[in-house]
């Protein structure tokens, strides 16, 4: 399984297909590792309350970068507020949390990163574009 998740986390940062820049963003949020280097900043388009769309840019590790990939896709066309709860259930994953397995369901591809519980130091990477997007979705509720 860790090597389907390994092709995965690969695939999404070589595809570049979330990495673009978004026309008139609703919000734009930067997160930046000084650590590592990763800086990315995830641009989103809000219409009626859902996420009408979503890209990001800048430079970052595979883990990052691929991280909000596989957000991004996950979120596109989904409530605001059910967003919310998958950035939370993705938190709780990452620290370790148990959790159901109804809300693994719920996090889709991003399961992929449960791994980095375990790597303090990573899971940095992971969270920062979760994090971009639980600030975009504070601001535009």
């Amino acid at each position: 399984m860790n090597s389907i998740y390994s092709e995965l986390i690969l695939e999404h940062n070589k595809s570049k297909h979330n990495h673009r820049n978004l026309e008139n963003p609703d919000a734009v949020e930067r997160g930046h590792n000084p650590n590592c280097g990763d800086d990315l900043t995830l641009q989103i388009k809000v219409k009626d309350g859902y996420i009408e769309d979503a890209a990001f840019l800048g430079s970052g590790c595979a883990i990052s970068q691929a991280s909000m990939s596989i957000m991004i896709d996950m979120v596109k066309g989904m409530k605001l507020e059910e967003a919310k709860v998958r950035a939370e259930k993705f938190f709780e994953m990452i620290r370790g949390q148990e959790l159901s397995d109804e809300d693994l369901e719920l996090l889709e591809d991003a399961v992929a990163f449960e791994s980095l519980s375990k790597m303090p130091a990573r899971a940095k990477c992971g969270t920062l574009g979760w994090h971009c997007l639980d600030e975009s979705i504070n601001r535009v509720i």
